[in-house]
């Protein structure tokens, strides 16, 4: 199972590229696209759904060119969409059956199906209730249902934790992980943590560009000796700011606590720190990494 990405350029009115000569080979597990927002990610995520055309380059699935021959990529694809919506009329059952009939899914296996999927997305006692009744992060669940309806091989999921409380969040997470399985798994998001918990690859993006793609443990080897806690007075902080990458800042009753990346020792005071993802996604994000501004 492979998803090729070789030379994907998308140039839109106004000469604003969304993305520019993208080129990423993705196997099965859990591919983290992660960036920050107007990155290019959905433009990537609509493009390799092929709802969305490039100007140039190729997208091969399992070798097919899925630009001249989409449909060979959607009989496999599941595809919960960052803008997805409900008709909140109907309950979950409804929606989903509509769903299947529009996919072309034979009527008896997809009612199999939809039982099957309600109880993986954890809602089954709320089955029978509107969904404009439904939290955010249940209707969420309901587009990973109506995304899984035809067991996609291909399953792309584009900032489906935006605007989900905490423990929604986790329990996305967390079904996503289970979801992967023998198939690839997309996630589209500009939250770290949503990578770092489930992904087994991880491509940065920004502005339409490929930065990197790498394994986590690889990335954070990519920043290990880099990561450099410094304690100093509020006054210092702006002029440190401006001078350094600075992952967070901390206010304590010892002083404002600044965890900064970079090349060397930010200060004869500076103690060095553990990475995380989150200063490796900044070293790499930032353009040049590690160094002072």
């Amino acid at each position: 199972m492979k998803l090729s990405v070789q030379g994907i350029s998308k140039l839109y009115p106004g000469k604003v590229w969304g993305l520019k000569n993208f080129t990423l080979e993705v196997g099965s597990g859990i591919l983290g696209l992660l960036g920050p927002n107007g990155a290019g990610k959905s433009t990537l995520m609509r493009i390799l759904a092929t709802i969305t055309k490039p100007n140039s380059g190729m997208v091969t699935w399992n070798e097919i060119d899925i630009l001249r021959s989409p449909n060979r990529l959607r009989a496999v694809l599941g595809y919960l969409p960052q803008d997805f919506g409900v008709y909140p009329n109907l309950n979950a059952i409804e929606f989903l059956e509509y769903i299947a009939a529009a996919k072309g899914l034979d009527r008896k296996a997809a009612r199999e199906r939809i039982q099957e999927l309600l109880e993986v997305v954890n809602l089954t006692d709320a089955r029978k209730r509107q969904l404009g009744s439904y939290s955010g992060g249940m209707k969420q669940r309901v587009g990973i249902a109506q995304a899984l309806l035809n067991d996609p091989d291909l399953l792309i999921v584009d900032e489906p934790t935006a605007g989900l409380d905490p423990e929604e969040r986790v329990r996305f997470r967390n079904l996503l992980s289970e979801l992967s399985g023998d198939r690839i798994v997309i996630l589209s998001t500009h939250i770290v943590s949503d990578v770092e918990a489930c992904a087994t690859l991880i491509a940065l993006i920004s502005r339409g560009q490929l930065i990197t793609s790498a394994l986590p443990e690889e990335l954070l080897q990519s920043v290990e000796g880099k990561v450099w806690e410094r304690v100093v007075g509020s006054a210092e902080v702006p002029a440190l700011r401006q001078q350094y990458l600075t992952s967070s800042i901390t206010h304590r009753s010892d002083g404002v606590h600044l965890r900064i990346v970079a090349e060397e020792s930010p200060g004869a005071q500076a103690v060095a720190q553990t990475p995380t993802l989150e200063d490796a996604y900044l070293y790499w994000i930032s353009g040049k990494p590690g160094e002072t501004k």
